[in-house]
């Protein structure tokens, strides 16, 4: 392996998100088989699980965007209460997908960022009839992150964000990037 291929490790963006989540918000980010699904605590845990697919970088940044969103009462069901359509949607059911997913993936595309890797839009519907236009909701996606530029993250995603920058960017520990993402979860100023 090359160090690119190195540098993001799994164990790098479980650690990170784990060690900011874990105790704050009993959440843990979990590797998984075929499809991503979010876990609420339960029976068999006692802590929620962000599950990601196949091991796969990407998912992991994505499927934690989508929690960073969730509101308290989302994070107490399964999926978050959401309904997921598989590949093969219609034109209106692909409308609903896009429109549902703007939000999480320019938190994901800002997280991307953060990583200093390359972001891939979505449009989820390989098998689909519908005529999905990439670009344009590409554009939505990439006006959307801007907005949260400009207006500022919801306080677990920004939280997330620093730690991130902290690890990849200023190449501090897990374990000051982490105390980084703490600082602004806790709402402490940040320092450059």
């Amino acid at each position: 392996m090359t160090q690119s291929e190195t540098r993001w490790t799994l164990d790098d963006i479980t650690a990170l998100f784990d060690g900011l989540f874990h105790e704050t918000y009993s959440t843990r980010l979990v590797r998984g088989a075929d499809e991503p699904l979010y876990r609420p605590a339960g029976a068999d845990y006692d802590y929620h699980q962000v599950i990601f697919a196949r091991g796969f970088y990407a998912s992991a940044l994505h499927e934690i965007s989508h929690w960073c969103i969730a509101g308290e009462r989302r994070r107490g069901l399964e999926d978050y209460g959401y309904w997921y359509l598989p590949d093969g949607r219609t034109a209106e059911q692909q409308a609903a997908f896009e429109k549902a997913e703007i939000a999480p993936q320019a938190l994901e595309l800002l997280f991307t960022e953060a990583c200093q890797r390359r972001f891939h839009v979505s449009v989820d519907n390989l098998g689909g009839d519908a005529e999905v236009d990439r670009e344009a909701f590409e554009a939505r996606v990439m006006s959307r992150a801007e907005r949260y530029r400009q207006e500022g993250l919801p306080v677990r995603a920004a939280a997330f964000r620093y730690a991130l920058l902290a690890y990849y960017q200023e190449n501090r520990s897990r374990k000051a990037a982490i105390e980084c993402g703490l600082a602004a979860l806790r709402g402490d100023p940040i320092l450059q």
